[in-house]
């Protein structure tokens, strides 16, 4: 049996959103999400590691071609997503906060269908460089 290895990809974008709920007050909001609530909107520069497990191809020696996942990252997430506005530019986010927790699973909603081998075992989403949020497709 080959040996079965997990292949990690980090991506990056940046990107403007809001975390407000519509169905809520202005001061529950801004009680809820401080100044994550700001009506002007605010940004982040994420990190996105995208993490494939498979079996080693004995043809190629690859889990994944590292290329693929690469191109994979940018057409499915990051050309959607940079310089972006979340709330107003993307349609996944126009009906859902876009928390860290919310974009890491559309992120695998996006990227899961296209992975041609191996599997998805993981995507994290670094917000920032002391928070990140983690998804394994469960």
């Amino acid at each position: 049996m080959p040996p079965v290895v997990t292949v990690t990809r980090r991506a990056h974008f940046n990107a403007a959103h809001r975390l407000h709920n519509p169905a809520l007050s202005e001061a529950e909001n801004a009680r809820l999400f401080g100044p994550c609530a700001n009506p002007n909107y605010h940004g982040h520069n994420y990190n996105l590691d995208v993490s494939v497990t498979g079996e080693i191809d004995p043809v190629t020696g690859y889990t994944i071609d590292i290329k693929t996942l690469k191109e994979l990252i940018e057409t499915h997430v990051v050309s959607n997503f940079d310089h972006k506005n979340l709330n107003l530019d993307v349609p996944e986010f126009r009906d859902t906060i876009p928390t860290a927790e919310n974009i890491v699973v559309v992120c695998w909603r996006l990227l899961a269908p296209v992975i041609p081998r191996g599997r998805l075992a993981r995507i994290v989403l670094w917000e920032t460089e002391r928070n990140l949020v983690e998804y394994t497709g469960g």
